[in-house]
């Protein structure tokens, strides 16, 4: 990218991306407070781009974009495209890391995560995409890395492009499978991954139940709990928690990203250009980035940051198909959703939200996160209060959550009750925590041989249902399914 300009008009100022495309001007963020707080942040942000300007020598570089002809590639549109990787790397990891974070074993060299991350172009937006990496893909023509031989076009697994041709097969791989244009070229390792959640102070993360993984010693007490480097390693690895597999994994990927981002935003860093520089040094230390990508970048991505809130940020997951694909040398891979998927990256290139955000003068109600989702619940109500019609009222505001309605609600047959009370099978006992989430205060009542459905009988104690939803929620019709960073970060 181009330098800043000197002039005294910001506003003007344009970059170019490593294929000369123009980018719309860029407004300057976190000048919004007062006369003052403009002065300091105007000084923190150029002693900032001297500071990271030194920073920027320690990023190790790619050349991703090595021979990928203009007219060959996705046209640009508004915003910033950057194509984030996670490898495998663990090289400088102690023997004892390894051992406690279950990192034994040779690399596969692979990429453990893909994620596209489009910046709008007002900068006022961040839109992640988690691509998973057992996708179909397609990998174009190309040149082995390792042996120099020509390959023809062929089916992978989109984490096999890196293994056959490096960063330069995988944004051409990526490009076409998406249609989106790639501005920039990021790639971290598991050694860069720790040392940064280190440097941040540590990620606060919630979870509804306890999550336990033995492949990678992942093991999380239901609730809050802050993690360091290595936790945090094995939080956004673990696919062996449950049958979600990877796309829980994706799940918990995206909402470690949400509070990492809240966690800079909210806690000084982008505020304090020495503590910047010294969080800045830690993350590069182990990135290798595309030759284009330079200091201007990493102020610029600063500044944007300043304004950001938790709701700045929107995440999903790109849509699947129910159906998997063949490969030709054996097993299955996941396949896109040719509908949702292309709905979801033609907003990527218009430079259109992918989640519902609320109102900015506004807040939007919190949802409850809780372990199993609404929509798999039946829920009978009965009233048990002195309130004529509270029985339908609390059906209604049930379904409306996402539960299921079992029958119509009815006059509990014990006459009235003081207190609101779930009658539920020991076998669903998930199912009635989730449902108990959406009553606060209910009593919960073991019933054996109950079956699946819930029983509520609402007591003169009840208030009100409170929103919750599942930490997989399935998408809605009609929805790619993402959700914004203030509905993934804890409470």
């Amino acid at each position: 990218m181009t330098a800043p300009s000197r002039s005294t008009r910001p506003t003007q100022r344009r970059t170019t991306g490593p294929t000369g495309r123009r980018h719309p001007p860029r407004k300057r963020w976190g000048l919004r407070t007062s006369t003052v707080a403009a002065a300091l942040l105007l000084g923190a942000s150029g002693v900032g781009h001297a500071m990271v300007t030194g920073v920027e020598t320690r990023i190790g570089r790619v050349d991703a974009f090595r021979g990928m002809p203009t007219d060959e590639r996705p046209g640009g549109g508004s915003g910033l495209n950057f194509l984030v990787v996670g490898t495998d790397g663990r090289d400088n990891l102690t023997k004892d890391e390894k051992r406690t974070y279950h990192l034994g074993g040779a690399p596969c060299h692979c990429t453990d995560t893909l994620m596209l991350v489009h910046l709008s172009a007002e900068r006022d937006r961040a839109s992640i995409v988690s691509l998973p990496r057992d996708s179909y893909a397609e990998v174009p023509d190309h040149e082995d890395a390792a042996s120099g031989r020509r390959h023809r076009k062929h089916a992978v697994k989109l984490n096999a492009a890196y293994a056959e041709g490096g960063p330069n097969l995988t944004v051409r791989t990526v490009e076409h499978m998406t249609g989106v244009h790639i501005d920039h070229y990021l790639e971290v390792d598991f050694t860069s991954f720790m040392r940064s959640v280190d440097a941040v102070g540590g990620v606060e993360i919630c979870t509804p139940r306890p999550l336990r993984d033995s492949f990678t010693g992942l093991d999380l007490p239901a609730g809050k709990t802050l993690l360091g480097g290595g936790q945090a390693l094995q939080y956004v690895r673990s696919r062996h928690i449950d049958a979600s597999a990877d796309l829980g994994r994706m799940h918990r990927q995206q909402r470690f990203l949400a509070s990492l981002i809240h966690k800079i935003t909210s806690s000084g860093v982008l505020m304090n250009p020495i503590r910047f520089k010294d969080v800045a040094e830690t993350m590069l230390d182990s990135v290798r980035a595309d030759s284009g990508f330079e200091a201007n970048d990493l102020v610029d991505l600063g500044q944007a940051m300043r304004g950001f809130t938790p709701s700045s940020s929107e995440f999903v997951s790109v849509p699947l198909a129910k159906d998997n694909l063949r490969l030709p040398g054996g097993g299955e891979a996941v396949r896109w959703d040719p509908v949702a998927s292309r709905q979801l990256f033609q907003a990527i290139r218009d430079d259109q939200p992918i989640a519902r955000h609320p109102a900015k003068d506004g807040k939007r109600p919190r949802s409850t996160v809780v372990d199993v989702a609404p929509s798999e619940i039946r829920v009978h109500v009965d009233n048990g209060s002195a309130r004529p019609g509270l029985g339908d009222t609390v059906a209604k505001a049930l379904r409306a959550t996402g539960f299921v309605s079992a029958g119509v609600p009815g006059v509990a047959a014990h006459g009235a009750a003081s207190h609101t009370v779930i009658d539920y099978d020991p076998r669903w006992n998930r199912s009635a925590r989730s449902l108990a989430a959406a009553l606060p205060g209910a009593q919960l009542r073991p019933m054996l041989g109950r079956g699946p459905v819930l029983q509520v009988t609402v007591g003169d104690d009840f208030k009100a249902v409170t929103p919750v939803k599942a930490e997989q929620q399935p998408p809605a019709p009609g929805s790619v399914g993402a959700i914004t960073g203030d509905e993934a970060v804890c409470p």
